[in-house]
C-alpha cells in the first residue's frame, strides 16, 4: 500500500491538552495504527516534530512518547520543506504571531481555539491564511464527541419533530489551591484576564459551532458573567487576584427559532451524568446529551405528571428515559478531526471548519462580553 508522509509541526503542546488531546491520542495514535487512509487507499502517516521554548520540557515529552524530533529553533522547522503543516496549541495571547510565521512559510495551518484573543485578530489571521492559499483548520472537536454523534442521527432521523429548546450545563468545581491536599486541576492562568484566561473566550468558541452545526446559527445573545472565586493559588504556592470569568450564563437565539441556554462554570459542583450536558426537547420526543452519554424520551413515552409540593412525587423521572447505544464504537473526537484535515491537506477532502469559521467562536466571547457590558441583547451578525 502506497505511503504518503505528511510532516507535522506540534507547537505549544508541551500543556495538557496539547500532550493528551494532540500529541497522544491523535498524532501518535494515527502514526501507530499505520496513518490514515485517503480516497484513492493511500496511508497517510503523520511525521511529528515537537517546537516550543522549553527544552528540557520538549526532551523529557519526546523521550516519554518515543517522538524522535524536537526543537526550540521554530524558524528552521519553519524553513524546512519537509514539515508541510503546523500546529499550535499555545497560549491564546501567543497565537497569532505563530500563525503568522507559518503562514508566510507556506504551511497549512490547524490550531487549537480561540483563534485569537479578539475578532478583528482572528478574521484577519483567517484573510491571511486564504490570501497565502494555505489550507486551514481550527479545532472544533466537540463535533465529534460520541454523545453529540448520537444525538446528530437522531435529529436527522427525525425523532425530535420540531425542535424548540437546548439548556447545556458545563463545569465543575475547580479548587483554588488554598488546601494544599485539593490542588487546582486547571492552570492558573485561566483566571487572569491579562493572560487569556476567562470562561466566555473558552466556552463561547465551543457553543458558537456547537450551535451552528447542530441547531441553527446565532443570530443574538444574552449573557451575565461573573468572577465567583476572587483570589487562587499559582503554581508556585502564591495567591493570585482573579481578573478572569469563573462563570458564565447565556441565552442563544438561533435563525430557525431554537433557544439556546448555556451555563459554563469552574464554581459546579456536579450532578448530572457528565461534566457536560444538554436536553434538547423537541415536539416528539427529547434527549439529554453528555460527552459520551445520550438518553431519550418520545413524545408516547413521557409521563403526565401534577403540580403537589406536599408529597412525594408519585413517578420516578429518569425511568422513562432510554439510552442510546450504538453497535459502532467512536473514535477520540480530536483524532477524528486530525484525520479529516489530514485528508483535506492531501487529498483536497472538504473540511469546512476553517480558521474563519474558528473566528466566529471568537466573535461570539466579544459580543457575549458586549451583553455583559450593557444588560441586554447583542446582534451576531
Amino acid at each position: 500500500m502506497k505511503e504518503q508522509r505528511i510532516g507535522v509541526i506540534l507547537n505549544g503542546v508541551t500543556g495538557r491538552m496539547g500532550t493528551n488531546q494532540h500529541l497522544v491520542r491523535s498524532i501518535l495514535a494515527i502514526r501507530e495504527q499505520g496513518g490514515v487512509e485517503g480516497a484513492d487507499g493511500t496511508r497517510i502517516v503523520p511525521d511529528p516534530v515537537l517546537t516550543g521554548r522549553n527544552e528540557e520540557k520538549l526532551r523529557i515529552l519526546a523521550r516519554e512518547h518515543g517522538v524522535e524530533k524536537f526543537t526550540t529553533d521554530l524558524d528552521r522547522v519553519l524553513a524546512d520543506d519537509a514539515y508541510e503543516v503546523f500546529f499550535d496549541a499555545s497560549g491564546t495571547p501567543f497565537r497569532v504571531p505563530f500563525l503568522e510565521r507559518a503562514i508566510a512559510a507556506g504551511k497549512h495551518i490547524y490550531c487549537e481555539k480561540p483563534t485569537a484573543v479578539d475578532y478583528g485578530a482572528a478574521l484577519r489571521i483567517a484573510e491571511t491564511a486564504e490570501a497565502a492559499g494555505v489550507r486551514n483548520g481550527t479545532v472544533q472537536d466537540k463535533l465529534w464527541l460520541p454523545g453529540i454523534r448520537k444525538f446528530r442521527k437522531l435529529r436527522d432521523d427525525g425523532f425530535f419533530g420540531e425542535i424548540l429548546s437546548v439548556r447545556g450545563e458545563f463545569g465543575y468545581w475547580v479548587f483554588t489551591g488554598h488546601d494544599p491536599d485539593r490542588p487546582p486541576q486547571r492552570p492558573s492562568w485561566n483566571y487572569r484576564d491579562q493572560d487569556g484566561g476567562g470562561i466566555i473566550v473558552d466556552m463561547h468558541c465551543h457553543w458558537r459551532y456547537l450551535i451552528d452545526n447542530l441547531f441553527g446559527k446565532v443570530t443574538r445573545v444574552f449573557a451575565h458573567a461573573a468572577t465567583h472565586v476572587p483570589e487562587r493559588i499559582d503554581e508556585e504556592g502564591r495567591p493570585y487576584k482573579c481578573t478572569a470569568d469563573d462563570a458564565a450564563y447565556a441565552v442563544f437565539q438561533t435563525d430557525t427559532g431554537v433557544v439556546c441556554q448555556f451555563n459554563s462554570s469552574w464554581c459546579v459542583r456536579v450532578r448530572r451524568d457528565e461534566l457536560f450536558t444538554m436536553q434538547i426537547d423537541g415536539t416528539e420526543g427529547s434527549a439529554s446529551v453528555g460527552l459520551r452519554k445520550c438518553f431519550v424520551q418520545s413524545a408516547k413515552d413521557t409521563p403526565t405528571p401534577v403540580w403537589n409540593p406536599d408529597i412525594d412525587s408519585p413517578i420516578d423521572f429518569f425511568d422513562d428515559w432510554e439510552e442510546v447505544r450504538p453497535g459502532e464504537q467512536f473514535e477520540n473526537a480530536f483524532k477524528t478531526q486530525w484525520e479529516m484535515f489530514l485528508k483535506h491537506v492531501a487529498c483536497g477532502d472538504p473540511f469546512p471548519w476553517s480558521l474563519r469559521e474558528g473566528a466566529k467562536g471568537v466573535q461570539l466571547a466579544e459580543l457575549s462580553w458586549e451583553s455583559v457590558r450593557s444588560g441586554g441583547w447583542v446582534e451576531v451578525p
